[in-house]
């Protein structure tokens, strides 16, 4: 009698514990499920609203191959707000995750996708086409096809992936993840030194095409980029949720995650080949985004309470895409002909976040905490 009872009496709390633990888990998966229905809904809002208002039934009819009240509407969903949709989705989605990763790799709140240098590559490349070529450059260019934004696209993609290359080469022999945060820092300022002098000498003409660049847009990207653009962004994402297990390892240190079997070395390589691939091809599809990589994981973290990246992973790429949308339709400004610069947008949504977040949990660094 009394060996069940002292059973009993051992097993209750740890009972308890579990059916709590069960709870938070199923909590937690259904804001997953609160968040993709989100995204859903402005995914088909941004379809529905700007310049030109389509009604939503005719926006599903037209997803589902039927026949819109207006021939018009048909071009303007499937030719215009479509890809960019996609591309807003899938961008946010991007830099939402690599933001993610680079902020556990690093442990450092403030990291975001373009700390290793990779966007600053990007400005680059695209600075050295639309300030550096001459007219025998720019025919160079007309010849080869590499003229308008698909020649922007290209630039930076080549100059984002020389940047990737240099930070993967220096990953491979540096041991601490603070001096590669160091290097990448004067990787970035290297390059954006070069693309002052750039400006300082370039015509006025080419320094506006530069700056238009600069301030990115989510409507540069056509069906036929899509079939480049669409899959290196899920292989990104994807290869970010196999490293769930390495990054929540680094949560607790370097040490700590050798002490259960990691390749340290391997796992920092993969991680930054990842973030640099989604971040990299963003840049150069879409320009620098700023802000959204930095404030999606945090809001995250708030939103799910919890530090595991099998959970934070889905539910950044998720965040990232709604946010990336909404502050596409705020920069369209629906019903009227102004577009505002999108990274004014960003910074505007994700500086009040990052501030009422930091406000909010005063014990951020303890997530970082080994």
């Amino acid at each position: 009698m009394e060996t069940s009872r002292s059973t009993n009496i051992i097993n209750t709390p740890i009972s308890t514990a579990a059916t709590q633990l069960r709870a938070r888990t199923q909590s937690r998966r259904g804001m997953l499920l609160v968040l993709a229905g989100l995204l859903l809904v402005v995914f088909i809002l941004s379809l529905v609203a700007g310049s030109v208002s389509i009604p939503v039934g005719d926006v599903l009819k037209i997803l589902t191959g039927g026949q819109p009240a207006r021939a018009t509407w048909l071009t303007i969903v499937m030719d215009f707000r479509l890809p960019k949709a996609l591309t807003a989705l899938l961008a946010g989605a991007a830099l939402g995750v690599s933001g993610l990763q680079m902020q556990t790799l690093f442990r450092n709140p403030l990291a975001d996708p373009f700390v290793l240098g990779v966007s600053s590559g990007a400005s680059l490349g695209v600075a050295l086409v639309v300030l550096g070529v001459g007219t025998t450059g720019s025919l160079l260019l007309a010849g080869l096809g590499l003229t308008g934004d698909f020649g922007l696209t290209v630039a930076a993609f080549f100059g984002a992936a020389m940047t990737l290359f240099l930070v993967v080469s220096v990953a491979s022999r540096v041991q601490s993840v603070m001096t590669l945060l160091i290097l990448g820092l004067m990787f970035g300022y290297a390059t954006s030194a070069v693309v002052t002098l750039l400006l300082y000498f370039s015509l006025n003409e080419r320094i506006k095409a530069y700056m238009s660049w600069t301030f990115g847009s989510f409507g540069g990207v056509t069906w036929g980029q899509m079939p480049i653009f669409i899959p290196v962004i899920l292989v990104g994402i994807v290869s970010a949720f196999l490293l769930s297990k390495p990054l929540n390892a680094l949560l607790l240190g370097e040490g700590y995650a050798r002490s259960m079997g990691m390749n340290v070395r391997r796992g920092r390589l993969a991680i930054i080949s990842s973030t640099a691939l989604l971040a990299g091809t963003v840049t150069a599809f879409c320009g620098p985004i700023g802000f959204l990589g930095l404030a999606v994981p945090h809001l995250c973290r708030a939103i799910l309470g919890t530090s595991d990246h099998r959970l934070l992973i889905p539910a950044t790429a998720l965040l990232g895409g709604t946010l990336a949308l909404t502050a596409d339709l705020i920069a369209q400004l629906p019903g009227n002909q102004i577009v505002l610069p999108l990274n004014a947008v960003t910074a505007l949504i994700g500086a009040p976040v990052v501030i009422w977040i930091i406000l909010r949990r005063r014990n951020l660094r303890q997530t970082f905490a080994g």
